[in-house]
């Protein structure tokens, strides 16, 4: 079998109808039908990805995606049927990787989630990258794609981790929002540029000592952001 899925959906006939529509292409398929049974799945078993319906009762969809911020960094996919920018937005400031609308074909689901799990650095490219990046207090470790400071550890969600892995390329040079859009394989629907500007706010805040004031992940006007070292 290939990635292990967790679907998460209070639709009996969605669960089932996605669940059966993975297996056949390659996957292993848990589901859940709220977001306590998935956190019981969480605590003992392991994820490739989460797919994740926003209205759900009890706890929904972007309450869950904040709290399993805290706690593990595995890809999250929200699927919505609202269809505002704005609230596309609210799902990456949680801390989600990709939003699929509702109504979907099952075959724009499967692209979506393979665009997700094609997101890992290649490691003949990393290995010609410098092994540590420093920012400050905060260190990069290039290889592994782990985020320091000091002795601890700072969680990164499966997006952010990409960003850095772009810039970890790129040190001292601007890349652009569209080159980042492309990247990143980001849909080219309305919200993809805010959606870029919101990863980079959440990003800073793990970076910078003062992410109003950013001294290492920086704007450039007209050029997009650059990631600059010590």
């Amino acid at each position: 079998m290939g990635s292990h899925l967790l679907i998460v959906d209070d639709d009996q006939r969605i669960r089932e109808l996605l669940q059966k529509y993975l297996i056949r292409n390659g996957f292993l398929v848990s589901i859940a039908q709220d977001a306590a049974q998935a956190k019981r799945l969480l605590r003992g078993l392991s994820f490739d990805l989460i797919v994740l319906d926003i209205m759900m009762p009890d706890q929904d969809g972007l309450s869950l995606t904040r709290e399993l911020r805290d706690s593990i960094d595995v890809p999250i996919l929200l699927l919505t049927a609202r269809s505002e920018s704005d609230d596309r937005i609210s799902g990456f400031e949680a801390g989600a990787d990709d939003y699929l609308p509702k109504p979907f074909e099952p075959k724009e689901l499967l692209l979506r989630i393979h665009s997700i799990l094609r997101r890992v650095p290649e490691q003949t490219k990393i290995d010609s990258l410098p092994k540590l990046i420093l920012l400050g207090e905060v260190r990069y470790d290039v290889k592994k794609g782990e985020l320091w400071h000091a002795d601890l550890q700072i969680r990164l969600t499966g997006t952010e981790a990409q960003l850095m892995r772009i810039f970890a390329k790129s040190v001292g040079q601007p890349i652009s929002r569209a080159e980042l859009v492309a990247e990143m394989g980001r849909d080219q629907g309305q919200a993809r540029d805010r959606a870029i500007d919101v990863q980079i706010t959440r990003l800073r805040r793990k970076i910078e000592a003062h992410p109003k004031e950013p001294r290492y992940l920086q704007t450039v006007r007209g050029s997009g952001y650059m990631l600059a070292s010590d």
